[in-house]
């Protein structure tokens, strides 16, 4: 299977903080998949621990390589950029990723992020959904410490609901 690429920085388990969070779903694909995590107006209708999602550079909805966004989720203002973008083609998988950041941080108190996104066909009808996460910063340790892991659930929920939402829009 394929995996995460991680910028310098950002490898899991030099970091504060790790989330990985797969599932396997039948009678998908990964263009279905990809439709519902690239166009951002989608995510409130299917992952409840987002909101006020919006485009820093005038692009948008869709994410697009070097695409600047800003969101909230778990509590923080995030902004982000957009690091790697390649929809699911000639067999090889669907990889999305960004960079981001605690809006208005500084560097004593900043939470950085690196959350990376490969969807791919499966033999059988199947496509594989992965979503991994890595943090730097105070933020970063504090959830690292709680439990449950509130990124390990959030991050659940939100490849259950893409999965979900692709599944529905089949039907």
């Amino acid at each position: 299977m394929n995996e995460i690429i991680w910028p310098e920085g950002y490898l899991p388990g030099l970091t504060d903080n790790f989330a990985s969070n797969e599932i396997i779903v039948a009678d998908l694909t990964a263009a279905e998949v990809w439709e519902y995590l690239n166009n951002t107006s989608k995510w409130e209708s299917y992952y409840s621990n987002v909101a006020d999602i919006r485009f820093l550079n005038g692009s948008g909805p869709e994410l697009h390589q070097g695409a600047r966004f800003r969101f909230n989720t778990f509590g923080f203002p995030i902004e982000a950029e957009v690091l790697e973008h390649e929809p699911a083609a000639d067999g090889k998988p669907a990889r999305l990723a960004w960079h981001g950041w605690e809006e208005h941080s500084t560097d004593a108190d900043a939470l950085h992020v690196h959350h990376a996104w490969l969807i791919e066909d499966l033999p059988g009808g199947r496509v594989r959904i992965l979503t991994q996460e890595t943090q730097n910063g105070k933020d970063a340790r504090e959830m690292a410490a709680a439990k449950p892991n509130p990124m390990i659930n959030g991050h659940q929920d939100w490849i259950e609901g893409l999965a979900g939402a692709a599944k529905q829009a089949r039907a």
